[in-house]
């Protein structure tokens, strides 16, 4: 399994290949007050079936939390991630 990294370009988290130094993948999302809104979540498909969108989303877990933010997930696969992981709930926006 390659070696990855993640940089957060603000409205965004780019998930690179450090091997190649490419994007393998990234996870896009809006800011509204206090709200990340997750808008889509991909990966490259040389790059796929390691479990690196899932990877994307607990990145953008992790800003919410350090940042006080919640989230609303519109796209698809980090809506299901939510509905999935309970421990995400704490950054999951309420009214969602």
């Amino acid at each position: 399994m390659a070696d990855y990294s993640f940089q957060d370009q603000g409205d965004q988290i780019v998930l690179i290949d450090e091997k190649t130094q490419q994007q393998a993948g990234e996870i896009a999302f809006m800011e509204a007050e206090d709200t990340l809104i997750v808008v889509h979540t991909g990966v490259n498909p040389d790059h796929r079936g390691q479990g690196l969108a899932e990877q994307l989303v607990f990145q953008v877990v992790e800003k919410a939390r350090r940042e006080g933010k919640k989230i609303f997930p519109i796209c698809p696969f980090a809506r299901k991630e939510f509905d999935q992981k309970a421990e995400y709930g704490d950054v999951l926006r309420a009214d969602v």
